[in-house]
């Protein structure tokens, strides 16, 4: 669903609009916040948020209350109207990383330990934020980091390509029920047309990784740029050689990475583990690693001084 019809119409709706209209369909029906969640499904407080105008639902969350409600589509075709993040703020030092998504055509990413911003749930970004910063500055983060979202969910947004490295989905985030509807979000935009993501799993030692996370942008007229982060900014360099360089180590590893249908099973198994148990179980890489480790252990206490043990002397019977 295209959201650049909004352009130039600004004022047409709101996000309190949008529940509005929600609610009175769901009301319509016949069913409370709870009955409408049971059937999307999600959380009674997720429709609960959306009819406030608190919460930004996916354009696939107003396609499915469009089907439950019999409304003859008037909630997808509303939610493209939407402006849903008007007068948007971004970090300076990030500002102009955020303008480039804008006009990218094409943007490949490798990412380690977190999910990235462009991939992320609200849940994930809160969770993220939170950690280490207040209240009202994680909320503009979080809708900042949302709002750089809606252009690659266009069913025609640019080319995205991502490699995640396995730690991304064992690294928890905020809990198992934040990694489970990570894992679950990540699984749906794989579904798109422009989106392809793959895992390097810890088990397959040899893939060529880059040094760190990183991301190949792509502008309209062939500009190209090398994107990385340290701890309080971003770096940027479009040196030509730097860039086929970064990107040669890129292809490869995407060449033998599992393909985006293998990577997705591996990241079913993910979404299974934090349901059933809401931790990540040892994988197949790390039970190689835990029996080398349990090998190490078992040579330090032999090569260790050996201790004497008393052993008392059998009793000697009288005759």
């Amino acid at each position: 669903m295209s959201r650049r019809n909004a352009e130039g119409a600004s004022g047409v709706s709101t996000a309190a609009v949008f529940g509005e209209v929600l609610k009175h369909f769901r009301e319509a029906a016949g069913l409370t916040q709870e009955g409408l969640a049971a059937r999307i499904p999600c959380d009674r407080s997720h429709v609960a948020r959306v009819e406030a105008g608190t919460r930004v639902p996916q354009d696939t969350f107003a396609k499915t209350c469009d089907e439950l409600l019999g409304t003859g589509g008037v909630l997808v075709r509303l939610w493209g109207r939407i402006d849903w993040y008007p007068q948007v703020e971004h970090p300076d030092w990030f500002r102009r990383r955020a303008e480039m998504d804008a006009k990218a055509v094409a943007l490949r990413e490798y990412q380690e330990r977190v999910v990235p911003g462009l991939l992320q749930t609200e849940e994930y970004a809160w969770a993220l934020f939170s950690r280490v910063t207040g209240h009202v500055e994680a909320e503009e983060r979080v809708r900042a980091r949302m709002s750089r979202q809606q252009r690659f969910l266009d069913d025609d947004g640019p080319l995205y390509h991502v490699v995640l490295d396995e730690s991304c989905l064992r690294t928890v985030i905020g809990g198992p029920a934040v990694m489970s509807g990570q894992c679950a979000h990540l699984l749906e935009l794989g579904r798109r047309p422009n989106i392809r993501i793959q895992v390097a799993p810890a088990s397959l030692p040899g893939l060529i990784r880059p040094n760190a996370s990183m991301s190949l942008i792509e502008l309209l007229g062939g500009h190209r740029w090398v994107y990385s982060e340290s701890l309080d900014r971003g770096h940027f360099n479009d040196d030509p050689t730097l860039f086929r360089r970064h990107s040669q180590t890129y292809d490869v590893l995407r060449a033998d990475a599992p393909s985006a249908p293998e990577s997705a099973a591996l990241i079913s198994d993910a979404l299974e583990r934090y349901q059933q148990d809401g931790q990540p179980r040892v994988q197949r890489g790390d039970l190689g690693q835990e029996q080398l480790q349990r090998r190490q252990r078992r040579q330090l206490r032999r090569s260790g001084p050996r201790i004497p043990r008393h052993r008392p002397r059998p009793r000697r019977q009288e005759p």
